[in-house]
């Protein structure tokens, strides 16, 4: 018992493109997808041109004023540094000059404590002291408080 392997023809407009039908070896039909166009039609004779995309456009005439903005961004720091050196001496200067003037002042204030709790002691004024400990973190605090 033999069967017919053979199918039916195509008509050439049920062929999608890049397929085309061909004999096998054992005398069946199939479909293959084929490596050169199967008409001629198929293949433009000449590429149209094409117009060009507006994001192309807008990205090529940026480019140039990025970079343009870029270079001038680098000649002003440039033509600027000796002023930013400048101007980061005078911060540091500034710096110096407050840690300065807050050793004297803390100097000046301890002084000032020290003729004060002098003249208080002269005074009979009692000075007192107060010893708090506690243990651990939240552990209950003692203390001792002493009058001179």
């Amino acid at each position: 018992m033999q069967t017919d392997h053979t199918h039916p023809s195509l008509h050439p407009d049920e062929i999608p493109p890049g397929v085309q039908e061909v004999i096998l070896p054992s005398g069946e039909r199939a479909l293959a997808y084929s490596t050169s166009p199967t008409t001629p039609s198929a293949v433009p004779t000449s590429m149209a041109p094409q117009p060009i995309p507006t994001w192309a456009k807008s990205t090529a005439l940026l480019a140039p004023t990025i970079g343009g903005g870029i270079a001038l961004a680098a000649v002003g720091l440039s033509a600027a540094a000796p002023g930013l050196e400048a101007a980061s001496h005078a911060l540091w200067s500034t710096v110096a000059l407050i840690a300065t003037g807050g050793a004297a002042a803390a100097a000046v204030i301890g002084r000032a404590r020290g003729r004060i709790i002098a003249a208080q002691r002269e005074m009979g004024r009692p000075h007192i002291i107060q010893h708090i400990t506690a243990i651990g973190f939240f552990g209950r605090a003692n203390g001792t408080i002493h009058h001179r």
